[in-house]
């Protein structure tokens, strides 16, 4: 499979004097959430542990004064003619008391990662420092290089002094990314101003090489700028922050040997054991335009464009018609509560005497059964078992 060339460029006058082929490791796929996974967990092995000490905050004899004398249980420091004397101790809500929880040295510092996951994650770094767009958000200045990937002659090796290199960055265009890195420079705001740590800066150029002829004693000084062997690329230097896109200036050497370190899609590593360059899960990353196409939209069911409305929910209680439709016989119901509502007086009184008249000869039905009951009963005598 033919793959795009880059350009290769003269240290000496920034002229293209030859040409090299894409490695296979720049078209892998940029996984940024690998890459910041893998980046924050190596950053945790290059912490050192810290505790309080055992003894802080319990340096003094205190004693609770128990109960009855008005005062919280709290241990309190003994003695008398000073104000130290009576003070709360121990406790992490007292002045000069430990801490809650004090910190120890056997917490667990650092992370072991998956060799091929920080395989992957350097394989996303520099497919993503070929990329213009990423390397440009990332912060860096790039506006007169004249490509990207940007390798330079092996002749590079042999520059030794500091000079030469700045003039080197001049030629190609990278010096403006270096200047930026030194104007970034100031005091660090908060304790790290104390603790050894006095200055931060911005991120400049990485230079990767593969073999030093003074080239690592030329590069070292200039303010930004960082140097790494292509056989120990590190994810840190890479994406530093977790961030793609660090502006990388290979040498020719360097970068004919990535096939090599990371391999190919036709071939594996050779000195990765066990490592497949990753692959996309999509070849054509322009999502909308498959699903646009004609081939997908010939297969694909029409378009409903009538919506559904759904009815609105009413109270059974309040509106009728949806009572009758949950219970039919309510119409008759309310049917005849209408029609006894609405009856004239004379119909009323008709009604009651009806009612009264049919509830009398009920009674008198029953009076009659109770009646004949009670005659055979007597007639059967008493009942014996």
């Amino acid at each position: 499979m033919s793959r795009p060339v880059v350009s290769v460029f003269d240290p000496e006058n920034a002229s293209s004097v030859a040409t090299v082929s894409l490695p296979a490791v720049f078209t892998a796929p940029i996984r940024s959430d690998v890459v910041q996974y893998v980046h924050t967990l190596m950053a945790k092995n290059a912490r050192q542990a810290y505790a309080v000490s055992d003894k802080a905050g319990h340096q003094t004899p205190a004693e609770s004064w128990g109960t009855g004398r008005a005062v919280s249980r709290i241990p309190r420091v003994p003695g008398g003619g000073t104000s130290r004397s009576g003070q709360g101790a121990f406790g992490n809500m007292c002045r000069g008391g430990r801490m809650f929880g004090p910190t120890k040295i056997w917490r667990r510092w650092h992370r072991k990662i998956s060799v091929n996951q920080r395989r992957y994650a350097v394989s996303s770094a520099l497919a993503a420092s070929a990329l213009p767009s990423l390397v440009m958000a990332r912060g860096h200045r790039i506006e007169e290089v004249p490509e990207l990937p940007l390798v330079l002659a092996d002749n590079l090796n042999r520059v030794s002094r500091t000079k030469d290199a700045k003039a080197v960055l001049a030629r190609v265009g990278a010096l403006a990314d270096v200047e930026k890195a030194k104007e970034s420079r100031h005091i660090r705001a908060g304790q790290g101003k104390m603790r050894n740590r006095r200055y931060t800066q911005r991120r400049g150029p990485l230079v990767v090489y593969d073999v030093s002829e003074g080239l690592d004693k030329a590069f070292r000084n200039l303010p930004g700028v960082e140097l790494a062997l292509v056989d120990n690329l590190n994810l840190l230097d890479l994406a530093p922050g977790g961030h793609l896109g660090r502006f990388i200036i290979w040498t020719k050497g360097a970068f004919e040997k990535l096939d090599s370190l990371f391999g190919t899609y036709e071939e594996t590593a050779r000195f990765k054991s066990g490592f497949a360059l990753p692959r996309s899960f999509m070849t054509n990353a322009d999502l909308t335009r498959i699903i646009n196409s004609d081939e997908v939209q010939s297969v694909l069911k029409p378009a409903v464009k009538t919506t559904r409305v759904l009815p609105t929910k009413a109270n059974p209680l309040r509106n009728k018609a949806v009572k009758v439709a949950l219970n039919p016989y309510h119409a008759v119901v309310r049917e005849r509560e209408e029609k006894k509502k609405n009856a004239s007086p004379a119909e009323k009184k008709a009604a009651k005497e009806q009612k009264a008249k049919a509830q009398s000869a009920r009674s008198e039905k029953f009076a009659a059964r109770r009646k004949a009951f009670y005659e055979s009963a007597v007639k059967e005598g008493e009942v014996t078992f």
